[in-house]
């Protein structure tokens, strides 16, 4: 029996992953082990100066006081009767594209499960408001269904965002990159009714790189973005040009030098 483990940033109430937890059982035995509350943008942060405690809160659905990659960790060493087929988190309330990915929970969740050697996929969908995830839970079913026949490249998840539109309206899924966005004015500066000033992070005018294989660009055009993540962050050309180019020694200059 395929044993399927289902966490997501949003809390384990959320509708997202009351969705997707009804598409995985159709594939396989599936648990959710989700946060007790939100937890976006905790990225990949694991709580450690605290105990934490994991409340099954109906039969196989484990609530958990800590971060998405709490989750998954407990969910794979503890709470699960036996190692996960595969990892799948979400589907989140709003997109995980471009840089976000590094603040958001819900890949972290899918880089936790990679690290134990877990195939791994965060769904995410594109929307500000009116959240609908009948669409996203269709889909993310043949995508898991496909990844758990043919599984994944070593360490590498998949982060799938989908546009905010009916079954109908999906054009097709582009295999993607991750795009960049740049934020202005996002940070907004304000203050309490004894004048002292504080920051709310947050808003502000987003712009986003163009371009046919980014990621943003295939959702604007109503295909299902799917982008490669790979766990080694290492920029190997990099690496070539600065073993090839650097005299690294000159760094180190006069080793007798007094500091």
């Amino acid at each position: 029996m395929t044993v399927i483990l289902v966490t997501n940033d949003d809390g384990v109430h959320a509708p997202g992953i009351l969705a997707l937890y009804g598409a995985m059982n159709e594939l396989g035995d599936t648990y959710i082990v989700a946060p007790d509350r939100e937890r976006s943008a905790a990225g990949h942060s694991l709580t450690l100066h605290r105990p934490l405690k994991a409340e099954e809160i109906r039969a196989q659905v484990f609530s958990i006081n800590g971060t998405p990659t709490d989750c998954v960790t407990l969910g794979i060493n503890k709470l699960l009767p036996q190692k996960p087929d595969i990892v799948v988190s979400g589907i989140n309330r709003g997109a995980n594209l471009g840089d976000d990915i590094t603040y958001s929970g819900t890949v972290s969740a899918a880089i936790e499960g990679t690290m134990f050697g877990v195939p791994s996929v965060a769904f995410s969908v594109v929307s500000d408001k009116d959240f609908q995830y009948e669409t996203a839970a269709f889909f993310a079913k043949k995508i898991v269904s496909y990844v758990l026949r043919h599984s994944l490249p070593y360490d590498t998840l998949l982060n799938v965002n989908f546009p905010e539109v009916s079954r109908q309206e999906i054009k097709g899924i582009k295999i993607t990159r991750q795009g960049k966005r740049i934020y202005e004015n996002s940070i907004q500066e304000t203050y309490n009714p004894w004048g002292e000033k504080y920051y709310w992070i947050g808003g502000g005018r987003t712009f986003w790189e163009h371009g046919d294989e980014a990621d943003m660009e295939a959702v604007q055009q109503n295909y299902i973005s799917i982008t490669p993540i790979h766990l080694d962050l290492t920029n190997h050309a990099a690496l070539t040009y600065l073993r090839d180019s650097w005299k690294v020694s000159d760094m180190l200059g006069d080793t007798d030098e007094k500091l």
